[in-house]
């Protein structure tokens, strides 16, 4: 078996990380392929220990540990509420918490062009992590392998590769080919090998039951209150700040064009948020997500942000955009003229928004 291969993440470390792929032998469970992966850069607060990642499910080290499973797309209150139930059960048992999550998406593998928008890059889902606690991640890379493989082995799996002692699921989860793994195959595969299984059922909100496609509806309905209330805070993209074509520092209005990761975001408008990055506190802005129709034709999505009173050197700098209110949507207007003065109307209303509401 290879070594294990771990990667520590701590608050403003912002080395790039990739996680290249090496030959998968035996039973082993290990990635195939390759992504990138950036560290938490924007976790300023509630410093704590080093949290490590792994590829695939190689063991970590002797220490067994309190483990859960997902995709954990926008890192919710129902995935928040398991972890947090995860570190208590992990500090009555006196181990640490592990995280193993997919990459690809499984269903980005199993139909790429029907598979939902994600809410949440790899690198933020990474410093969310981090932030509630979390000690160590396994990123499992979904390929044909891992979907071929059985509920029973991958189980097993969890117990003789990730050292697991004690495994938390949602009392809906599906696992191994066919997703033919429940919760009762888990408690039997847990009681043949010695580790403890709990269940734990979904999280409401006013009665709706707390998912990622709840939050992927609320974002693409524009209701940010509905999608803040399921997240426990603003919906937010990070990217770095990349040169864009000048047009807006040209009409008097300079944007900073943030790079996304992916390119179906769950929202599209025109919108109020406040920014934040490294070396500077939070700003108030009015950003466009979008395919930009007046200026371009491309069809690809563009984040820009117009931050206010703020005349900062910014590009190369990681950014996070904490999207507040939806003010309009997207329109195609007859020249860049009309687009201007709607521009500047934006403006006006994100300042009224915000006069209201900070």
């Amino acid at each position: 078996m290879d070594a294990p291969r771990a990667h520590s993440v701590h608050n403003l470390d912002a080395e790039r990380l990739k996680l290249n792929s090496h030959a998968e032998r035996g039973n082993d469970i290990n990635t195939a392929g390759s992504f990138w992966c950036n560290y938490p850069t924007l976790i300023r607060y509630n410093p704590r220990p080093i949290m490590l990642i792994f590829r695939g499910l190689h063991p970590s080290v002797e220490q067994p540990v309190a483990l859960t499973i997902g995709n954990f797309d926008g890192v919710h209150l129902g995935h928040q509420a398991m972890l947090a139930h995860l570190r208590a059960a992990a500090r009555e048992r006196g181990l640490p918490t592990a995280v193993v999550i997919f990459e690809p998406h499984p269903l980005e593998f199993f139909m790429p062009q029907q598979a939902p928008a994600r809410l949440t890059s790899m690198r933020e889902k990474l410093e969310l992590f981090a932030a509630f606690g979390v000690d160590r991640v396994h990123v499992c890379r979904f390929n044909k392998r891992f979907a071929q493989m059985s509920a029973a082995n991958f189980a097993q799996a969890l117990h003789a590769e990730a050292g697991a002692k004690f495994v938390l699921i949602g009392d809906d989860f599906r696992f191994g080919s066919g997703r033919s793994g429940d919760f009762s195959l888990m408690e039997k595969v847990g009681e043949q090998h010695g580790f403890g299984v709990q269940a734990m059922h979904s999280v409401l909100h006013d009665g709706v039951r707390i998912s990622s496609t709840a939050v992927r509806v609320a974002l693409s309905e524009g209701r940010m209150d509905v999608a803040q209330s399921y997240l426990g805070r603003p919906y937010s993209i990070s990217g770095r700040v990349e040169h864009g074509n000048g047009l807006g520092k040209k009409i008097g209005f300079p944007t900073a064009n943030i790079q996304m990761k992916h390119n179906r975001p769950p929202l599209s408008g025109i919108f109020v948020v406040r920014v934040q990055g490294d070396d500077f506190l939070p700003i108030q802005g009015v950003s466009s997500l979008g395919v930009r129709p007046t200026v371009r034709s491309d069809g690809k999505p563009v984040l820009e942000v117009h931050l206010f009173d703020f005349s900062h050197q910014i590009y190369n700098k990681h950014l996070r955009v904490d999207f507040l209110h939806k003010l309009r949507d997207e329109e195609k207007y007859p020249d860049v003229e009309t687009l201007t003065r709607q521009i500047a109307l934006d403006v006006e209303n994100a300042k009224k928004w915000f006069e209201q509401h900070d």
